[in-house]
């Protein structure tokens, strides 16, 4: 049947939009419906939606029943090619992304085919993964995204880009699909943004997300919250500069140390991350925009609480790497299963997924804003003990042992 506004009225047996978005959270739906109702036109594609996603659930629960944890999440760092090079980048640390001075520089090819990653995205829908968040590297250098992204039309893509790379095309084919985000990466003011991101960048992404807004394509920021910032983000001002352009989501990260103890960065790296007592106070900031602020705020790790700690390892997310090595997590460069040649299923029910989920030590942050980071002994035993391998090392686990290093020693 169809409703005032021409677009099909769904079944009785079928939730609306309103009831799914509170099942999931009512400050979502008040974001989400109000935009909804200002664009019918994509109505049709958001019972494609409400469909998809119920039967998520139920894959997701019938798969809890045989024992398999599946995430309603995962993220996927598609390509990585990237055409910035952002000062403390977990891309670059943990081996997705060579930077130039080779410190980090990466042996994976630089993306899987489409053919592949449609594999991998049908396999995960099947099992009950609802949204897919696509990262990298820079997401749109990867040839066929939006595409790729079209296919699932019952899923929901969220792109996290620097905004910079976006080409006419990709804004005419944005007009026609309606199960993507586009999430833009800010720092804050131009010239924080443009000192972590390359002077310039700041415009071209503000540009980028006043575009989108025109467009009525749902977007987003995202951020790195760091001791350089933060007072800018507990400014309400900041952020209702956002909404003004049309932003719907924000999603704040806690800048996470990525240099190693004998670079040359490592000071810098460890002094911008916030302080216990700054953590406390971006927190409660955090708490109040999302009660007053028609914008959907994510605050991680500070969110992480509401779910018992981490929720890497399927708990909530997992990560694919450009070469297709299942990960814990983006921060996080230990894998054993690569899915080019294993299912996610089986990666999902590894003793390492499992292992990191059961251990309540490892899910906890501390005074740190990441869980796995905050147990590097830990994570490296248990690395050692279910047979993981580093990513960086290139696809297919780790390198040959030489004659004078023993096998081990490739996780220390």
């Amino acid at each position: 049947m169809a409703g005032n506004n021409g677009t099909r009225e769904p079944p009785a047996s079928e939730p609306t939009l309103r009831q799914v978005l509170d099942g999931i959270d009512p400050k979502l739906r008040s974001v989400l419906l109000p935009f909804a109702i200002r664009h019918p036109r994509r109505f049709w594609a958001y019972g494609k939606l409400i469909r998809g996603y119920e039967r998520a659930r139920k894959a997701r629960k019938a798969c809890r029943e045989q024992g398999l944890t599946v995430p309603p999440f995962l993220i996927v760092s598609i390509t990585s090619r990237c055409n910035l090079r952002c000062f403390g980048c977990y891309a670059v640390a943990s081996g997705i992304l060579g930077d130039p001075d080779g410190v980090h520089a990466s042996k994976t090819a630089p993306h899987l085919s489409v053919d592949k990653w449609r594999t991998i995205i049908k396999e995960a829908c099947d099992l009950g993964v609802f949204g897919f968040i696509i990262a990298g590297g820079e997401p749109f250098m990867y040839p066929g995204l939006l595409d790729l992204c079209a296919e699932f039309d019952d899923r929901v893509f969220i792109i996290v880009t620097n905004g910079t790379a976006i080409s006419e095309g990709h804004y005419e084919r944005l007009k026609r699909i309606s199960n993507v985000c586009i999430v833009v990466s800010i720092e804050g003011p131009r010239d924080v943004t443009d000192a972590r991101r390359g002077k310039g960048v700041f415009s071209r992404a503000m540009s980028t997300i006043q575009r989108l807004g025109r467009m009525g394509v749902i977007s987003g920021i995202s951020t790195t919250v760091t001791r350089r910032n933060h007072h800018y983000w507990m400014d309400p001002a900041s952020i209702d500069g956002l909404t003004d352009q049309g932003v719907m989501l924000g999603v704040f990260i806690e800048h996470i140390p990525t240099s190693s103890p004998s670079s040359i960065d490592c000071s810098t790296d460890q002094n911008i991350m916030l302080t216990p007592e700054e953590r406390a106070k971006f927190r409660a900031a955090m708490m109040s925009y999302r009660e007053q602020s028609p914008i959907y705020i994510i605050h991680s790790p500070g969110d992480e609480e509401l779910f018992g700690g981490c929720v890497s390892a399927g708990r909530g997310f997992a990560h694919i790497t450009p070469a297709g090595d299942l990960t814990p997590c983006p921060v996080s460069d230990v894998a054993t299963h690569n899915l080019t040649r294993a299912t996610l299923r089986d990666g999902l029910a590894s003793p390492l997924f499992r292992e990191i989920r059961e251990c309540k030590d490892l899910l906890e942050t501390g005074d740190s804003p990441c869980a796995l980071f905050s147990h590097p002994d830990e994570l490296s035993e248990l690395a050692k003990r279910v047979g993981a391998y580093r990513t960086k090392d290139g696809p297919g686990g780790p390198p040959r042992a030489t004659k004078t290093k023993k096998k081990e020693e490739v996780l220390t």
